[in-house]
């Protein structure tokens, strides 16, 4: 089997797909779509016994795409190969180049492979993000990731590269050595997660390092891997502290860089678009997220009366390792009627949070971000934890800060008032929370 070779697109080319007229970007995902099917079905044994087909569907309207069954991540992961190669494997082992392995937000970690052609497709899906960061040759691009496994450190330091922009990597330094190579190579963008840009400005802060004058040569911070890129407090913390603007992006392991952010704006304007040129993108309403979800929407008069959904998407090029209406647990609002240029559908606050993550508090829908959006309001509040657990049949919330005060109480009556009920806020000493580099882990769940 000959794999499809993917084509580069130029920037005019990625701006003429973001303004396509709806139906004209079904149209192109149709077409797209129709391929990888072509492509997958003869040779991918997983997908070819989950759709229960001989040979590859070829679907007439993008509504069909509903007939087909979901993926979960438990679909992929094959707990009886010793390898932990993901299941959705189109090819042998030995076509594949590259090994990467899932953070394990939730569950364990997989094996995801991907062939030399899946890579540069993975450049071309990264372009978007790259486009929205303004990000030119003339950047030098510091990558603070200690890499490893994880694929969206390599992703990110091969598409900067291939953008012609110097990229300095960090592997397992100091974040106050970190500090201080981007001082000695001037670096302009700084890539990590957002718990890590707020860890590295406190870190300056007892160094004496003033990341936030106009002489400081960080102009924006490119973050993912948690809600905080989108969460406005936490965006204006950072931002605050570095002299700089955050530009956030999602992706993951499984599915691939999914979404680039909004443009620029006020506060409320905070958001991710889902790059629809790369993934059509399908939404469960909240109340039907359990194992039997009903069917999705993709249109914002399907979405009428209802706010937060899970996100599935279908990857459209990404041959070797393909992912077919992939629920990826992400609740977000989508949000189709935004005005901007980009007509892709916009995620307003990019992602809330996870499905297994939302608590029902005395009847209210909480999400791990809605605390953070709260806590980063307030200038004392160094670091926090989230611990959720059971009080007979009810959910329940311990919030542990870190702060630079003594008084507590201004915080309490904050999440009382934008929650709507009272939370157990406990003053923790210094440095009696962990700090984080990859992913922060703020929230624990005991229930």
């Amino acid at each position: 089997m000959t794999e499809f070779q993917y084509k580069r697109t130029t920037s005019a080319e990625r701006l003429r797909i973001q303004a396509l007229p709806e139906a004209q970007l079904r149209g192109y995902q149709l077409n797209r779509l129709n391929e990888l099917l072509a492509q997958i079905i003869p040779a991918n044994q997983f997908y070819r016994n989950k759709l229960a087909v001989g040979d590859a569907p070829q679907l007439d309207s993008l509504t069909q795409l509903s007939q087909l069954p979901y993926t979960l991540k438990q679909d992929l992961v094959n707990e009886s190969d010793p390898s932990g190669f993901a299941k959705n494997l189109t090819f042998t082992p030995d076509a594949y180049t590259r090994f990467h392995r899932t953070s394990g937000t939730s569950g364990r970690p997989m094996i995801v492979l991907d062939t030399q052609n899946d890579w540069k497709w993975w450049m071309e899906a990264w372009q978007y993000v790259l486009d929205s960061a303004d990000l030119t040759c003339d950047d030098r691009v510091l990558m603070a990731f200690s890499f490893g496994p994880f694929i969206g450190f390599w992703s990110a330091f091969d598409a900067v590269a291939e953008r012609g922009a110097m990229v300095i990597p960090t592997g397992a330094m100091t974040s106050l050595a970190r500090l201080e190579l981007i001082q000695s190579t001037a670096a302009s963008v700084v890539f990590c997660t957002p718990s890590y840009a707020i860890h590295l400005a406190q870190v300056a802060q007892e160094n004496r390092i003033d990341l936030a004058t106009q002489a400081s040569s960080v102009k924006r911070i490119v973050v993912a891997g948690e809600p905080g890129g989108s969460i406005p407090t936490t965006q204006a913390k950072i931002e605050s502290a570095w002299g700089a603007q955050v530009i956030d992006h999602c992706g993951a392991s499984e599915v691939g860089p999914w979404g680039f952010a909004s443009p620029g704006g006020e506060s409320d304007d905070q958001g991710i678009f889902v790059n629809e040129a790369e993934f059509i993108a399908e939404f469960i309403p909240i109340n039907d997220i359990g194992e039997d979800a009903g069917p999705a929407i993709f249109s914002s008069a399907e979405a009428a009366g209802q706010g937060t959904f899970e996100l599935v998407l279908t990857c459209l090029g990404r041959i070797g390792s393909p992912v077919v209406r992939y629920r990826t647990g992400d609740l977000v609002r989508p949000v189709w009627d935004h005005g901007h240029d980009c007509r892709f559908v916009k995620l307003a606050g990019g992602v809330l949070g996870r499905a297994d993550d939302m608590l029902i508090i005395r009847g209210v829908n909480v999400f791990p971000s809605s605390i953070e959006q709260i806590l980063r309001g307030f200038s004392e509040v160094v670091e926090f934890r989230t611990t959720a657990f059971k009080q007979g049949a009810m959910d329940q919330l311990k919030i542990e800060v870190e702060a630079a005060t003594d008084d507590i109480v201004p915080i309490q009556l904050e999440l009382q008032n934008k929650l709507g009920f009272r939370v157990d806020v406990e003053l923790v000493a210094d440095q009696a929370l962990p700090r984080f580099e990859a992913k922060g882990k703020r929230f624990v769940d005991n229930r």
